[in-house]
């Protein structure tokens, strides 16, 4: 072990060093960041801004738009089936031309009616161009199934913001018996009066299969024809939903 004699502990610097020291730390040289070069020079700069203006001037590729037909993978042509329920078979074959016609003529769709298995089945064909049209077809052959008027069902083929909603009485309260029918009799109404002034004042078509209810329009105009018909299950009286409809109705109106 060592002693504290053998342990040297730093030297002290006299002032004639420390001046000495200083002096030489004067001379070096000092670097900041404002006197580095800026990245690359001016020349690449303006080839660069030369460059980018080149590539917005440039005309961007156009290409054109595809045909129905041509967006299936390998040329074949899309098919739907849509069922037709028992009790529509026959307003079908007394409208089918009135069906038929538009689905050819317009869509350019190849449709024909399968007696066999209760169902039309469509498909594309090489001159359909609209690529939405196989959907829309498929949409007006599904109204009429479900009870719409063909007039009616034409305007899924004409407006883009036609939809359709089906909902049963059961989705929003359980009844069973009387209960059930007076349900659908105060959606109705007497001579439907009810449901005329829900269609008039919501804009929509309304069909009342059954325990079922199909709503044709756009999305707002269902919601409020959807809300009145819920009013109406829940009890409401219909004085009540008239009032709310003749309010809503006036809204609309100052909206548009």
């Amino acid at each position: 072990m060592s002693s504290l004699a053998s342990y040297k502990g730093p030297k002290p610097v006299g002032k004639a060093a420390a001046r000495n020291t200083m002096e030489e730390d004067e001379d070096d040289v000092l670097i900041s960041a404002d006197t580095l070069p800026e990245h690359g020079n001016a020349t690449g700069g303006a080839a660069a801004e030369a460059e980018d203006m080149d590539m917005d001037g440039a005309e961007k590729p156009k290409f054109a738009a595809l045909k129905a037909s041509e967006m299936t993978s390998g040329g074949k042509s899309q098919q739907r089936k849509i069922p037709i329920p028992p009790n529509r078979m026959t307003p079908l074959k007394n409208e089918w031309m009135k069906i038929y016609t538009p689905l050819v003529e317009h869509l350019k769709l190849q449709v024909r009616m399968n007696v066999k298995s209760k169902s039309v089945e469509i498909r594309t064909s090489k001159h359909t161009d609209d690529t939405g049209a196989l959907q829309k077809g498929a949409d007006f052959v599904k109204a009429f199934a479900l009870g719409f008027d063909v007039d009616d069902a034409t305007a899924l083929l004409r407006l883009d913001d036609l939809y359709l909603d089906s909902f049963e009485i059961k989705d929003v309260k359980t009844l069973h018996g009387d209960h059930l029918s007076r349900a659908i009799g105060r959606i109705a109404g007497k001579d439907g009066k009810t449901k005329f002034t829900i269609e008039n004042a919501s804009k929509t078509r309304i069909v009342l299969a059954d325990t079922r209810i199909h709503i044709l329009g756009s999305f707002q105009n269902i919601k409020t024809a959807r809300d009145a018909i819920v009013a109406l299950i829940l009890g409401s009286p219909p004085g009540k939903v008239y009032a709310t409809l003749r309010t809503k109705a006036a809204r609309m109106k100052e909206r548009f």
